[in-house]
């Protein structure tokens, strides 16, 4: 399939079903398969019946739902109508989802009524309800739509015309992805069809994926990455392995069931290959397996040695992006070991990147410096169009806030971040979010959230605090408790805690972080 045009996500699902109608593009636990044609058929199927509810062109819809054939259908179907797609990720809490429904003026919710013992359906319908009366006009209410496997139908024949086609100038804004926080807010990313292809492209080559391909989808297919994926498959006829939730004992013998080819995404799931491998060191456990998709997390050097030598390919093959802009580089299927373990790879088709120092000079090879990015699949700005200002400087560079390195072979190595973050299992925390909750308990005087290198997570958030005036120090339990009653996200509460006298702080009021992590990295 030629990548070159500018040919938008439905187009490309026709495209797909003209050029190979019997491929399995796509598998799921259970054995459930979809061919391209097939594809093609339930998505107009559910666009009709969709459209019969009143999702048409330019509405916004927030969805979340498990990593489902079903979601993929979804995902078919709102384009073949238009809509304006808001995927959240299923951890994300009742606060987040009230945020973001209401920021992206979403007019319908769509949710599985439980999933995992997780009553999805009744915190939706309490978010629809606590809507203000006084909404504005373009604002009438939130409709929630119940998908458990099974989404509307309705005759194709009574679809409108599909989506005209794209350019780059004329693209609009089809997703918005938001962000896991820097801030106490997540922000919510516009992106286009052409920009979410173009990550996809980029992967495509550095991995030279084709039609023979099996790779395993066993994160959050509600993740920018996610949908990533799906373009991948349709570009590139490989049949993706659908995993609605990432259990090793349940997940690992699906994936070899599949003959997987491509085992993604990260470290966590790398580690559980490898644990797995162990197990049965005398038998390859992903014969087919050959290379280990990774990003998102930090990755430890010597961990991609040990899939290399323990689960053979070439090993983890790892790329570097963000919810604004995925992707910007990504290691080669073809680059040598230190370069696979050590670092990003290179920056993907049309992408350029500078680094900038702290004095705002430009960093030479070699030199440490902020990563800036301009590149294809650039998003068009924030949904909170105020936020634009600090992303970009004076020239139209996308300020990453990572702290990185261009070696003389033109490969990324990220060194730091210059962004209050905890990367958890490849998801931001906000620091900010996490220390303004925890404020507000009547034991904590203080605290400061940090994150931590973890050799299994990437990192761990760690709150140090100090005790109000006769306060016992809560304990692990009170905290999660208390966190997620007051509606943060579980994978978000702190993992450690510290007590202490005293949080550094420098004369202006700034917590001095960096002696905290020197003081607790042991």
């Amino acid at each position: 399939m030629d990548f070159s045009d500018n040919s938008g996500l439905w187009e490309i699902i026709v495209a797909r079903a003209a050029a190979t109608p019997g491929a399995v593009i796509a598998i799921d636990e259970d054995g459930r398969t979809l061919t391209a044609q097939s594809f093609l058929n339930d998505a107009e199927r559910a666009a009709a019946g969709l459209a019969a509810l009143g999702i048409g062109s330019d509405v916004a819809v927030s969805w979340m739902l498990p990593t489902w054939l079903e979601s993929a259908v979804l995902v078919a179907a709102l384009a073949r109508l238009g809509a304006v797609q808001n995927p959240m990720l299923p951890i994300l809490g009742p606060r987040e989802m009230r945020f973001i429904t209401e920021q992206t003026k979403a007019k319908f919710i769509i949710v599985p009524s439980e999933w995992r013992g997780r009553e999805f359906g009744q915190e939706a319908t309490d978010i629809a309800a606590d809507l203000p009366a006084d909404l504005p006009a373009d604002l009438p209410g939130l409709q929630v739509l119940l998908v458990d496997r099974k989404l509307p139908e309705g005759d194709p024949a009574t679809l409108p015309p599909p989506p005209k086609s794209v350019t780059l100038d004329n693209a609009p804004v089809r997703w918005i992805f938001y962000t896991s926080g820097t801030t106490a807010d997540p922000k919510g990313a516009r992106h286009t069809d052409l920009t979410v292809k173009a990550s996809a492209i980029g992967m495509i080559a550095a991995l030279e994926i084709d039609e023979t391909d099996r790779a395993a989808m066993v994160f959050p297919f509600t993740h920018i990455g996610g949908i990533g994926w799906l373009y991948t498959m349709l570009l590139t006829g490989c049949c993706c392995i659908f995993v609605e939730a990432f259990v090793p004992a349940t997940t690992i013998p699906v994936l070899v069931r599949e003959q997987v080819t491509l085992a993604g995404a990260g470290t966590p799931f790398h580690m559980a290959y490898l644990a797995c491998q162990r197990e049965a060191p005398e038998s390859p456990l992903f014969p087919d397996a050959r290379a280990f998709p990774g990003g998102g997390a930090p990755k430890p050097p010597q961990l991609h040695f040990d899939v290399k030598d323990e689960l053979g390919g070439v090993g983890i093959v790892s790329g570097y992006g963000l919810t604004e802009a995925p992707i910007l580089t990504m290691n080669s299927v073809r680059d040598n070991d230190v370069q696979l373990a050590e670092t990003e790879g290179t920056p993907t088709p049309g992408v350029v990147l500078r680094l900038v120092k702290l004095d705002g000079e430009l960093a030479k090879a070699d030199e440490e410096g902020e990563v800036r990015a301009k590149g294809p699949q650039m998003f068009k700005g924030y949904l909170d169009a105020s936020l634009d200002a600090d992303a970009f400087d004076d020239e139209g560079w996308f300020r990453t806030g990572d702290i990185g390195l261009i070696d003389s072979d033109g490969h990324l190595r990220i060194t730091g971040r210059v962004k209050d973050i905890i990367i958890r299992h490849g998801e931001n925390i906000s620091a900010k979010e996490v220390e303004d909750l925890l404020f507000t308990h009547p034991d904590i005087a203080d605290v400061a959230v940090i994150g931590l290198p973890d050799p299994k997570t990437g990192e761990r958030a760690c709150a140090v605090m100090t005790l109000a005036e006769g306060a016992d120090a809560p304990s692990s339990q009170d905290l999660f408790k208390f966190l997620t009653e007051a509606g943060l996200a579980k994978q978000k509460v702190p993992e450690q805690l510290e007590v202490v006298e005293a949080i550094p702080r420098n004369p202006s009021g700034k917590v001095l972080k960096h002696e905290l992590r020197a003081q607790y990295s042991d």
